[in-house]
């Protein structure tokens, strides 16, 4: 990796206070942290600052919706963005790209990928060129050269009864993952169960007042006819898995349980499909025999998210999972679920920067690191692989609201630092599921963990 590039005394397009309070270059910031962790790719270090504080888009750089040859972003279950749809103007009316792909410029930066989380206020913007190519900008200098992802063939399809392929089964990671958000609403329900960084409930009433095209619970029918279109036109088999997810179900929904309303999706496209997908599926940590029935019905990777590893922090963020579960018995679930879908396969998620949420966070860094890391060795020591992806502070949530500006930009790379010495630890290789690991050849767009680790043998450079 060449040098850092000098940065140019040209006025500064945007700033953010410093912890003096006076003006703060974001380049200052961005360059400080790649030279004091050179081991963490430039490209990461980017990735995370534009995943936690969002990307502003002129208007040239938004997609024609699904008329465009621009794949534009889709509603999966959370909003991801900084502001709420009425406040995104133009950016809610011709939605921005699902992803962008960012390379070249002056960090020379590998190919990659950084899912769209939209923040017009944000110091980056993408926009045209002089020459009209796109370009990532920060502090009025071009740091990047932004692709777009095409429109996919299978999103020029419809359904029999007119609904899209991208409202029923979009796909992210540039095509590798097929989202099936199947229920898009959650039972824990209000201030005093809902999780305190969540927005699933509101975005589904944003976007219910905002009359977009909109299934609460996506029709098992509805989602195989959209795979078989996925299937005749993705012809170069760029999908290779997908993901079931949506809400908490406490009670029931259509009268079944949770391990039987996510799974009959699964045994359905199971036996459609066989082996065309590797099946996910993101839900509660389920007790054993519960976990026995997912994989039963096909599922193979397990993601009984953890959400947040210290104690207090998990009783004040998650109260309707510590109320129903509780957070020992949440843990003990996890560990237990590996004896029915292997170590290796049970993946749980946690939402990286939250632990410095005011005013319950860690008031440091370094205590920050210390607790996630403490659960990082917890989990690797017993041979499952966390991963995590980075806080987006939603601003109809409570720490949104609280915290507009997310974590620091420091606790993030430190954060990819110490998950990687964890790995090496503990003598794990990258979590499945999840595309190639490596600079300029992960896929996974939400976070930058599968950017830092090391590359596996003979995977080839995107």
């Amino acid at each position: 990796m060449p040098p850092l590039p000098s940065t140019p005394s040209t006025p500064a397009a945007s700033s953010a206070p410093s912890a003096t309070g006076a003006p703060e270059r974001r380049t200052e910031l961005v360059e400080d942290l790649m030279e004091r962790f050179p081991h963490i790719p430039r490209e990461a270090v980017l990735k995370e600052d534009l995943l936690r504080g969002g990307i502003a888009f002129d208007d040239s750089a938004l997609s024609g919706n699904e008329d465009g040859d621009v794949k534009p972003k889709s509603y999966f279950i959370f909003s991801f963005d900084h502001r709420t749809l009425p406040e995104l103007g133009e950016a809610a009316l011709r939605r921005p790209p699902e992803e962008i792909v960012l390379t070249g410029g002056p960090y020379e930066l590998r190919r990659t990928v950084v899912s769209v989380r939209v923040n017009p206020d944000a110091p980056y913007r993408v926009q045209a060129g002089e020459d009209g190519s796109l370009g990532l900008y920060l502090d009025g200098r071009r740091i990047a050269d932004v692709g777009l992802p095409p429109m996919p063939d299978y999103y020029r399809h419809t359904l029999a009864n007119g609904k899209s392929v991208m409202e029923v089964a979009p796909t992210i990671q540039w095509g590798y993952l097929i989202y099936l958000t199947v229920f898009r609403v959650c039972q824990y329900f209000g201030a005093k169960e809902e999780c305190q960084y969540c927005d699933i409930n509101h975005n589904w009433r944003q976007h219910k007042a905002a009359g977009r095209p909109y299934t609460g619970v996506k029709p098992v029918e509805e989602v195989l006819e959209a795979l078989e279109i996925i299937s005749q036109h993705d012809t170069l088999g760029a999908s290779r898995a997908y993901t079931l997810t949506g809400g908490s179900i406490t009670s029931q929904v259509q009268g079944k349980d949770e391990a039987d309303f996510y799974g009959q999706y699964a045994k359905a496209i199971e036996e459609r499909f066989p082996g065309r997908w590797t099946g996910k599926v993101v839900a509660q940590a389920l007790p054993k025999e519960d976990v026995q029935r997912f994989h039963d019905y096909g599922i193979r990777i397990y993601h009984p998210n953890f959400e947040v590893w210290d104690k207090r922090l998990f009783e004040l963020y998650c109260p309707g999972k510590e109320r129903y579960v509780g957070r020992e018995e949440w843990h003990r679930r996890i560990l237990d679920s590996a004896e029915v879908f292997g170590a290796r396969n049970v993946i749980p998620n946690f939402v990286a920067g939250v632990e410095m949420a005011e005013p319950f966070g860690f008031g440091t860094v370094d205590e920050a690191i210390a607790s996630t890391t403490e659960g990082l060795d917890f989990f690797m020591s017993h041979g499952i692989t966390p991963r995590f992806t980075t806080w987006c502070p939603e601003p109809t949530t409570p720490l949104g609201k609280s915290n507009p500006l997310g974590a620091p930009l420091e606790y993030h790379i430190r954060l990819l630092d110490a998950y990687r010495a964890a790995m090496q630890r503990h003598g794990l290789s990258s979590p499945p599921g999840y595309g190639p690991a490596g600079a300029g050849r992960a896929v996974f767009s939400v976070s930058s963990f599968m950017d830092t680790l090391p590359p596996e043998e003979g995977s080839p450079v995107s």
